[in-house]
């Protein structure tokens, strides 16, 4: 089976197997882990920021960011097929007590205009007052398209004028560096507070980051460890983290590349996909789904009438070349 259906099923290397036996580890509860020390350092320190906070989650990365600009009673802002709207289960509700109010843009932009209809200033007992604006870089269910840098700064002074803070959901914010060429330090001057991810493209097997100031991060290490995120002896998964900015970065490019094609055998014009996924509009996703399955390619349904092509580190130019001609077949 070639399996399409996320970045997220890519398996440790030989090599990262191996960084991982070697990691030197402490208790990361008592801040004792020389490897989350270091990879939690060299994070912040390519997005410009003061901190990171190791987390096994990018969902925990992405609440553990936001409530740190929005509390009980107020709202943050994000596009309506932001993954922190539709894919966390209700997460930030629950643990936070914040409401969202969303725009909706086709491909997950970043559209002033729209928050500015949207946004609502404190005025006393009468309105829930915004706190902050999420965007998410890149998108996800917008096909992974990447946000861009003139739009973000744009969003970040009009944040600033308004008194509100940014979060953005970095999870994949390497393919945007990688596809663009953008420094990650340009992407984290946008944000307040981020989250990245390294389980995804870059292919380590768990773990995630929150970027911030020192103080939001430092009041993040309470939470997570409230929040059941405390991990001890967890430099075996740092080591991994390591390994993968230090090999799998660059490589990214492989993996949009092999998207153009999968995006080419489906009838779309490559030069709409910006990343490394795909969505494919069909009148029935699951019949979609079911097709291909029988055909050796794994995809998945993120609607009634839309399935995923997502391509990552375990597939290789000829797995893509072997998955488009079953996709061409079927479209």
């Amino acid at each position: 089976m070639i399996d399409l259906r996320s970045d997220t099923l890519t398996r440790p290397t030989d090599a990262m197997r191996q960084a991982m036996a070697r990691a030197e580890v402490g208790d990361d509860v008592y801040g004792e882990d020389p490897t989350v020390a270091r990879l939690e350092e060299r994070v912040a320190g390519l997005l410009g920021h003061e901190a990171a906070l190791f987390t096994p989650t990018g969902s925990m990365a992405n609440v553990l960011a936001v409530r740190s600009l929005v509390g009980p009673g107020q709202e943050v802002l994000c596009e309506a097929s932001a993954h922190i709207a539709r894919a966390e289960l209700g997460a930030h509700g629950a643990y936070t007590g914040l409401t969202m109010r969303t725009w909706i843009h086709p491909r997950g932009q970043v559209d002033l205009a729209a928050i500015r209809t949207i946004f609502a200033p404190d005025m006393g007992p009468f309105f829930v007052p915004t706190a902050a604006i999420s965007v998410e870089n890149t998108h996800n269910f917008a096909g992974g398209a990447v946000l861009p840098l003139d739009d973000l700064r744009d969003l970040r002074e009009y944040a600033t004028a308004a008194g509100v803070g940014v979060h953005v959901d970095g999870a994949r914010i390497w393919n945007a560096h990688v596809a663009t060429g953008t420094p990650l330090a340009e992407y984290g001057a946008i944000a307040d507070v981020l989250s990245v991810c390294l389980s995804k493209g870059l292919g380590a097997p768990v773990g995630s980051l929150m970027v911030g100031s020192s103080d939001a991060i430092a009041e993040a290490r309470v939470w997570r460890k409230r929040m059941g995120g405390g991990m001890r002896q967890v430099g075996i998964l740092a080591a991994a983290g390591l390994h993968a900015l230090d090999h799998h970065l660059e490589r990214l490019a492989d993996d949009h590349e092999h998207a153009r094609l999968l995006a080419e055998a489906c009838g779309i014009d490559p030069a709409e996909v910006d990343t490394n996924i795909v969505v494919v509009h069909r009148a029935d996703a699951a019949d979609f789904v079911a097709a291909a399955r029988d055909e050796g390619v794994l995809v998945s349904a993120v609607g009634p009438t839309a399935v995923r092509l997502v391509t990552h580190l375990d597939v290789t130019r000829e797995d893509a070349e072997k998955a488009a001609a079953v996709l061409a077949r079927l479209a």
